[in-house]
């Protein structure tokens, strides 16, 4: 028989179905599967190299996710119309089912691993990306490869107030809350979400709920894995050991690490240099003829370092910089740091600096969205930069790599909440963070220099957004435990989670979690929660010294923008025979004029250097758009002179005859020196005529009558 498919199928809360299959596609690697969910496909597959590298002492985990083209019957609009370097959005899904998937492998597992999950099939009511975790958990069950899974991912959404699973996109754009959840049967790993200014609790009640899901489709692929039958997970050798060199350096470096991160000191390099002398010292003690593996000493060195900085914050209650758990790192800001920017901060935390610029464009400035689900554009954009001299560190600028993508997307999330509508905002908007210098939560110093340059540009933003990142330390086998407020690169790196919390004083409105270790309460995530708002609402004091809201105007060198929303039928007025008009009065007010049509209506957008060339096209529009009535009192000018009367145009693009016997109540026997060209008088529109649209106006009426109406 040419496959032998094994089929498992995962009932979802709504009554809709995910099938999980394996035996017919890619049956050459060491895993593979595909997952569907309606008309959505996912083929996942895992291979992992037999041959471990020597030297390695990390997790060489590689995970591609990427969405073809022709899954909805679309072609790439690129310039080569194939697929080529991911795309941001594949690139934070692939991040997503990186951050499930790496916790999970053994500790001394240092195989090259690669995942590949390709949409295969898209359906815009079944979103791939909250598939994409369940998929390669599920290739990787199907394989020999060790691993502790299975692990699985759902999108939880409020829409109209009830938390749903999975929503299709078409209601998905409702929501005031919107989850992606990675856990295993027992815990939550990761979180990834935006939120319309919610509370801490209704946070913990979408996790509740996405956890319950979950646990379910663990267990069916527990069950999809025992089904498949046959698989004996390969064995492998794991790290090198040496017991007694470990004793060895445990014994001579341990308490003096420790009185290192006892220092307390503010300065990261203090401590660096403080563990190197450490190690040097224990370095000195080896005899010149003994033979010591000196990459096991640095392993065994780092343990022991990890272990002493945690211990001094369970025993002591005290951190790497002498700060209480719940403490936040001296702030200091400062905006309109650049003067020919159209709006900029600073915004210094502890060690870390942002530098972030608010630049206000025209629609031409929107970015081309282009996916096999959507094609569109984006008029919001953050961009994140971390160069090597942030960390003091030689490091070639290759472009943003997939952290700087990652970070970048959570500071964009956290701010896009409190954008103005886009009815009300003609900019297309792009936010710049460089970071100087770091040592932890630059994402967040992301977030609120982010926000002080919004407020600093003059954009009606609806309140300011600070940013905090959580820690924990934890023992599993005492149960003891230790929340940490804004976190330093240290605490991330030997902590148990990474939790960033972004929001306004009313509620959240991003967030995202990492969890390392088993075992974490919702008990404990609460309490981090609440820390969490207390420490944001501390960093928005901060910033409130600063500026505490948007300023009242835009800088004097920030180019104007106006939408006018017209009539459905006024845009080919506007637009007129071939672009004509439009073109026209671009080339007469010297401002930028595009039109769209949305939600049934017109949508003129003008964006102009300064006043004058605004108010140009502003008039002119108006004056096309404005529907002439009967009765009313103009302004006009007159365009010409004819033996017959005038042509005098009232409203902009709108010319009206007056006729010789309405320029006056006396009798005009010809034109000659009664009006001249480019002459302001007053009229008043009298009749329209109904077959040609053609305006009759008169002048007279406006003139008091003569008694004697042959004088």
């Amino acid at each position: 028989m040419l496959f032998n498919i094994v089929t498992k199928t995962i009932p979802l809360p709504d009554g809709r179905e995910i099938t999980i299959e394996t035996g017919k596609l890619a049956k050459q690697a060491d895993g593979s599967v595909v997952v569907r969910m309606g008309n959505t496909m996912l083929l996942a597959t895992v291979v992992a190299n037999k041959d471990i590298r020597e030297g390695i002492d990390f997790l060489p985990l590689s995970v591609d996710y990427q969405e073809k083209f022709a899954s909805a019957g679309r072609i790439p609009g690129s310039f080569m119309r194939r697929e080529g370097k991911l795309s941001d959005h594949e690139v934070l899904v692939s991040r997503l089912v990186d951050r499930v998937l790496r916790p999970l492998f053994p500790d001394d597992y240092h195989a090259e691993i690669q995942v590949n999950i390709m949409l295969i099939s898209a359906d815009a009511e079944a979103l791939p990306d909250a598939l994409a975790a369940l998929a390669a958990s599920a290739a990787i069950a199907a394989s020999d490869i060790p691993f502790g899974g299975p692990v699985s991912e759902v999108r939880v959404a409020k829409i109209d107030g009830q938390l749903v699973i999975n929503p299709g996109a078409s209601v998905l754009e409702n929501a005031t809350l919107d989850l992606l959840v990675g856990a295993t049967y027992q815990d939550i790993t990761m979180v990834e979400g935006e939120m319309d200014e919610v509370s801490e609790e209704e946070v913990i009640e979408a996790l509740k709920f996405a956890h319950e899901v979950i646990k379910q489709q663990c267990l069916a692929v527990k069950e999809f894995e025992a089904a498949v039958g046959n698989i004996v997970k390969r064995e492998y050798v794991g790290d090198v050991q040496d017991e007694e060199l470990e004793a060895r350096v445990r014994s001579f470096c341990y308490d003096k690490v420790y009185a290192v991160a006892q220092l307390g000191s503010k300065n990261k390099n203090v401590r660096k240099e403080g563990a190197k002398a450490v190690l040097a010292e224990f370095l000195e003690t080896i005899g010149e003829d003994e033979e010591v593996n000196l990459s096991l000493v640095k392993r065994y060195f780092h343990d022991l370092e990890y272990d002493a900085s945690r211990r001094l914050v369970l025993d002591e209650r005290k951190r790497l910089d002498g700060r209480a758990l719940d403490e936040v790192r001296p702030i200091a800001s400062e905006i309109d740091f650049l003067p020919n920017a159209h709006g900029s901060a600073l915004f210094t935390r502890g060690e870390t600096q942002s530098l972030t610029t608010v630049t206000l464009g025209t629609k031409n400035d929107e970015q081309i969205i282009d996916t096999p689900l959507k094609y569109g554009y984006s008029k919001f954009l953050l961009h994140y930069n971390f160069p090597g001299f942030s960390t003091g560190e030689v490091k070639p600028n290759r472009g943003p790599g997939r952290r700087e993508v990652g970070h970048g997307n959570l500071a964009l999330r956290a701010l896009k909440k409190v954008l103005p509508a886009p009815e009300d905002n003609p900019y297309t908007i792009r936010i710049v963070s460089d970071i100087l210098e770091s040592n932890g939560s630059s994402s967040m110093a992301t977030v609120c220099a982010g926000s002080l340059a919004l407020m600093d540009s003059g954009l009606k933003i609806k309140a300011p957004v600070s940013g905090i990142a959580m820690g924990l330390i934890s023992d599993e086998k005492t149960g003891q435990y230790a929340v940490l407020s804004d976190i330093l690169g240290d605490e991330d790196h030997l902590g148990d989670m990474d939790f960033k919390v972004t929001g306004t004083e009313k509620g959240i409105t991003a967030c995202q979690m990492d969890i390392k270790v088993n075992g974490l309460s919702f008990e404990v995530l609460s309490e981090a929660l609440l820390q969490a708002k207390a420490g944001r609402l501390h960093i928005l004091g901060e910033m409130n010294k600063t500026i505490k809201e948007h300023r009242p105007d835009l800088k004097p060198h920030t180019p104007r923008a106006v939408i006018i929303k017209i009539d459905r039928e006024m845009i080919g007025a506007v637009i007129g025979p071939g672009g004509k008009v439009v073109q026209d009065i671009q080339k007469e007010s010297g401002a930028t004029v595009s039109i769209e049509e949305k939600d049934g209506a017109g949508y003129v957008s003008i964006f102009s250097a300064d006043k004058t060339s605004m108010d140009k096209a502003v008039s002119r529009i108006k004056g096309i758009i404005l529907v002439p009535e009967i009765g009313e009192i103009y302004s006009g000018k007159v365009k010409s002179i004819m033996p017959f009367g005038a042509f005098v145009e009232f409203l902009p693009g709108k010319d009206g005859l007056l006729h010789i016997s309405e320029i006056k109540w006396e009798r005009i026997e010809n034109m000659d020196g009664v009006l001249e060209v480019g002459e302001e008088v007053q009229v008043k529109l009298v009749e329209v005529d109904k077959k040609t649209g053609k305006y009759r106006l008169s002048r007279k009426v406006l003139l008091p009558k003569p008694e004697n109406k042959n004088a």
